[in-house]
């Protein structure tokens, strides 16, 4: 199996595109981190007292509540945790950081996960699809290995491959954050969370490793979902095409529906997003972190008994 592996992160890493993608990710990492140096030198200082200005803030948001047509419970979410943050902040003398420092930058990163994602989906499918389309299925079938064995040993590799661009994400954050932004006062690394209708104070190394986890999980899910795709239809461009849109769409759709339908929390994008029992609230508000967690697994079962099913029983056509 270990060579199986072997080859596998070979093929990755023999094609120019893997370093490619590599190359874009660090790349956006610094850009963003320029980015967000330059705007806050731009920024002037406010003269304004900190709590007058953030009573303002809630003041404004309840107004900007008040006004929506259509409140979806993320939407909600967003303003009962930035006015319940805020005025935690008041009531405990807690002035928000004024400046960013390299937790927050690497807590602002979580948000290129998905251009990380985009490159694992690309990779998981066209891993099996590849196969049958550069005709070296055959080969690889005559090997001694059972077909269940190599597609385990694919999907292996694609795992991996995703855990190598996290790692290069929080890396390249955080040499950029302290590069660029220091590491900040003991005070501010602290984070604030709004659990279940209360602040919380919490660890920010523990909630940013946490962060990075929870927020990855939907890759991995969608990964699978690719993976299985490339294995069933042999087809990379549906599974890339299906993948990315449901990456880049499938949560506000499901944020939508959960307005209006309460079954939406038995849907996938529903539930990828564990970090709402960590410093929000759930979507629906029956939805609990063990419901959240059996469904996940079931869609992750069906997901790879497809995939395993179809590569292993069907013919391969000459």
């Amino acid at each position: 199996m270990f060579n199986l592996i072997r080859n596998e992160w070979g093929k990755i890493f023999r094609q120019k595109s893997t370093f490619i993608m590599i190359g874009l990710l660090i790349l956006i990492v610094f850009v963003n981190a320029g980015m967000t140096k330059y705007l806050e030198g731009k920024e002037k200082a406010s003269g304004n007292d900190w709590k007058q200005e953030l009573m303002a803030k809630n003041e404004s948001m309840k107004q900007e509540a008040e006004n929506v047509q259509v409140m979806t419970p993320s939407l909600k979410e967003f303003y009962d945790t930035e006015m319940a943050l805020n005025n935690y902040r008041i009531k405990n003398d807690l002035p928000p950081a004024s400046e960013s420092t390299v937790w927050t930058f690497i807590n602002d990163s979580t948000g290129l996960i998905p251009f990380a994602g985009l490159f694992v989906l690309i990779i998981a499918a066209g891993i099996v699809a590849n196969e049958f389309t550069w005709g070296t299925i055959k080969v690889l079938l005559v090997k001694p290995y059972k077909r269940w064995k190599i597609l385990l040993s694919k999907y292996i590799a694609v795992n991996i491959f995703l855990l190598i661009l996290l790692i290069i994400l929080f890396v390249f954050s955080a040499l950029a954050g302290v590069v660029l932004f220091g590491t900040g006062e003991a005070a501010q690394n602290v984070h604030l969370a709004y659990v279940n209708g209360q602040v919380q104070e919490q660890s920010l190394f523990l909630y940013l490793i946490k962060s990075y986890i929870f927020n990855a999980l939907s890759i991995f899910l969608l990964a699978a979902m690719a993976f299985m795709i490339s294995a069933v239809f042999r087809n990379s461009a549906l599974a890339i095409g299906l993948s990315v849109f449901l990456l880049f769409t499938g949560e506000t759709i499901t944020n939508l529906l959960a307005a209006k339908f309460e079954w939406v929390k038995y849907s996938l994008f529903a539930n990828t997003n564990l970090m709402q029992y960590v410093d929000g609230m759930p979507l629906v508000e029956s939805m609990t972190m063990k419901f959240s967690i059996i469904i996940l697994f079931i869609y992750f079962f069906i997901f790879h008994v497809l995939a395993f099913l179809f590569f292993t029983k069907r013919d391969i056509a000459s």
